[in-house]
């Protein structure tokens, strides 16, 4: 059952942008921290940027400045835009939302940036 849904990954030149949208039931989303982290070939997964329920934020050093996640609590949708992609930024993206019980993870959606 797929709880989850990820969209907006792509290629893209270098210095471009993408925004990634993660969107969920009422169920799952309302009132739950949430993130994105991502996996590049052969490395381990990576936190890339979370917002807690309060709404305050947490965005990796690599990225920060460049990338700004954000929650929609109308539409039940988190994104993340990018800016200024840099080929390093290439990786499967994974949305992830924390509840009291469970973990949720979207199927990931693949960004690719070429220099």
């Amino acid at each position: 059952q797929v709880q989850l849904v990820e969209s907006g990954g792509g290629l893209v030149q270098a210095g471009g942008s993408l925004r990634l949208s993660c969107a969920a039931s009422e169920r799952i989303f309302s009132g739950n921290s949430m993130g994105w982290y991502r996996q590049a070939p052969g490395k381990q997964r990576e936190l890339v940027a979370f917002i807690y329920r309060g709404g305050m934020t947490n965005t990796a050093d690599s990225v920060k400045g460049r990338f700004t996640i954000s929650r929609d609590n109308v539409k039940n949708t988190m994104y993340l835009q990018m800016n200024s992609l840099k080929p390093e930024d290439t990786a499967v993206y994974y949305c992830t939302i924390r509840g009291i019980f469970n973990e949720y993870w979207g199927q990931g959606t693949q960004v690719t940036v070429s220099s």
